[in-house]
């Protein structure tokens, strides 16, 4: 690939495109140039005032562009910027931050961003195209391997003028014009001539709201907003990141982080299960009305949440073990017993949203999609596929039954000493491993609760896994080899899914360290459907394409699915509020602490 830091040339580059104010994938973007401030930020929120939250676990390191380390992910979001900002409103709509204009060709082999003037870091030293330039190459060559996928589709980064860049693209790829404006941009002179690769405890230089004031390595990080930040009067920025300062503390384990919430210590708590909420919300700051309890809705899709098989062990290749893995989980008593029942079962990775396959037999557009991988599909995919239902009763007799039929068709059967094996005496073995930290939607105790209600049933045909837990460091390192039978698992999912669904189930990142393939997905119908997914051109496509792909993950049989909540609960300071237009993203992260802010004046007297 080309990389031309040089001077600029003598004659334009050719162009039947415009610069304009914002992009969409599909369509027009909602807010027209000019606008004044996003539609789901209050511009007449006061600034000031102090959020303490909490994380599991610890970090030891605050670069979050690399694979190396546990780090703090709020670096990402509070001190680097993109060139554009994506509005949690419209599915997936990008405007001008660093950029004040982009640029893109009518079939998106391009695009072009021109910086603005004012942009400047937080050390007062301007962003410059060859910062940015050296962002993309750096990330896309030492990064984290989820930046490697759409670094390899660039044929080409120019420079094109005095704040302007363009970037050519050797593959057919729609959604790429966005994520390259979505890249975090560094500043180059900060590590240049160092391993990027490495983790790092320095403070990185940011262009974005706030710097890392202060570090205690493994238990706290600091973030103080700039006073000068330069784009606090940008319309994307009026009503956004009111609060001076935010602190993570991070603990051990949630049942510490919710203890420090109901002491005070945190100022908000987004509680994860559904029977807590209801029965454990009386301790004494919420009784006096210095803490509340809001429930915070949102549109987007369930997402997939529950135990991954991984496919690369050879018992888990066979889709009728996968299959007697489900039909082994009964998630109707494991959700009326540990949940009240009170959420709604993830029935496909797109749950939720017009993207969700729809019951019963693929409708003709789809159907068409998949026909020619029809010798190939998983059982269900084109006819379709559901969930067993469970049973009320602690011992689902019919799912095991199922199970052990589907077992004994896949060669195992239970021998006579109870223990489910091969003829040839392997025996039907594999670990669980859970992160004893919990994680963003499950707290670990209730994690755990459920491991051990399903072990209880695998005992009954003959399976006896061993469960491992881990501090969140080690989680992520042995997740990251993929070096597990079955794992907790969660990945969110957003309306306007595209590249990224390459990184979680592409067939590249099967072998790929590090990336979110953790079932190892190796599918040529579903590299198809996310290639179609992104060089959609109308929104009925795109729908049949997603639609597609959701089918063959969902038949394919990967997870095995929990609820999903369709509100993000949220108990809170008094002295916290958020703004009544709720996005369509009104859910934690990105909303919250973003649009939030601090009145004193809120907090009943003591």
């Amino acid at each position: 690939m080309v990389v031309a830091f040089a001077a600029v040339a003598a004659m334009p580059l050719a162009s039947a495109a415009e610069p304009r104010h914002a992009l969409a994938m599909v369509g027009e973007p909602a807010l027209p140039d000019g606008f004044t401030a996003l539609p789901y930020a209050n511009p007449d929120a006061p600034k000031g005032g102090t959020i303490r939250l909490a994380e599991p676990g610890s970090f030891d390191s605050l670069k979050p562009w690399v694979l190396k380390g546990n780090a703090v992910w709020a670096v990402g979001n509070l001190v680097a910027e993109t060139l554009m900002f994506r509005s949690i409103d419209e599915p997936f709509s990008l405007y001008g931050l660093l950029a004040e204009s982009v640029e893109t060709d009518p079939d998106r082999t391009w695009v072009e961003f021109t910086l603005r003037p004012e942009a400047t870091f937080s050390d007062g030293s301007p962003v410059t195209v060859e910062d940015v330039m050296w962002s993309y190459e750096t990330l896309g060559t030492k990064g984290h391997p989820r930046y490697a996928g759409t670094w390899a589709k660039v044929a080409k980064m120019e420079q094109t003028g005095p704040r302007s860049l363009r970037l050519t693209f050797n593959t057919p790829d729609r959604e790429l014009a966005m994520l390259m404006g979505l890249r975090p941009i560094l500043k180059k002179a900060q590590w240049e001539g160092r391993d990027f690769a490495e983790s790092s405890l320095e403070p990185p230089i940011g262009s974005g709201p706030y710097v890392i004031s202060k570090v205690d390595p493994g238990r706290s990080a600091t973030f103080t907003r700039d006073p000068d930040w330069w784009g606090r009067d940008l319309p994307v920025n009026r009503g956004l990141h009111n609060l001076d300062t935010i602190r993570y503390d991070y603990f051990a384990d949630t049942n510490a982080m919710f203890q420090a919430f109901k002491a005070g210590d945190i100022d908000a708590w987004r509680e994860l299960d559904a029977a807590k909420w209801t029965r454990e919300y009386n301790f004494p700051l919420l009784t006096q009305g210095r803490v509340v309890k809001d429930e915070i809705a949102h549109r987007r899709p369930s997402g997939i949440m529950g135990l991954v098989m991984n496919t690369r062990n050879p018992a888990f290749a066979d889709w009728r073990v996968r299959q007697a893995m489900i039909e082994a989980f009964n998630y109707r008593f494991i959700n009326q017993t540990l949940t009240s029942g009170s959420d709604p079962r993830i029935t496909s990775y797109f749950a939720n949203s017009d993207l969700a396959m729809r019951p019963g037999a693929a409708g003709p557009e789809v159907a068409g999609l998949l026909s020619p991988f029809a010798a190939d599909l998983p059982e269900g995919a084109m006819d379709g596929y559901a969930l067993p239902p469970g049973a009320a009763q602690a011992l689902d007799r019919k799912g095991l039954r199922s199970a052990l039929a589907l077992l004994k068709d896949a060669g195992w059967t239970i021998h006579d000493d109870g223990v489910l094996r091969r003829d040839d005496g392997t025996l039907f073995a594999f670990d669980i491993v859970l992160n004893q930290s919990g994680s963003a939607m499950r707290s670990g105790s209730e994690v755990q609760r459920i491991v051990d209600v399903y072990i209880q049933a695998l005992k009954h045909i003959g399976i006896r896994p061993n469960v491992t837990l881990l501090d969140s460091a080690q989680f992520i390192e042995r997740t990251n080899r993929f070096d597990f039978g079955m794992a907790w698992y969660e990945r969110g999912l957003s309306l306007s899914p595209g590249n990224e669904q390459a990184l979680y189930w592409g067939t590249a990142s099967a072998t790929q360290n590090g990336s979110k393939n953790w079932m190892g997905v190796a599918s040529p119908a579903v590299d198809a459907m996310i290639d179609r997914m992104v060089n959609a051109t109308t929104a009925g496509d795109y729908t049949a394409a997603v639609q597609a792909l959701d089918r063959l993950l969902t038949a394919g049989r990967y997870v095995i699915p929990v609820s999903y909540s369709p509100v993000s609960r949220v108990a809170h300071s008094a002295a916290l509020h958020y703004p009544e237009r709720l996005p369509i993203y009104g859910d934690w992260p990105g909303f919250m602490p973003d649009t939030w802010w601090w009145d004193a004046g809120a907090m009943p007297a003591n």
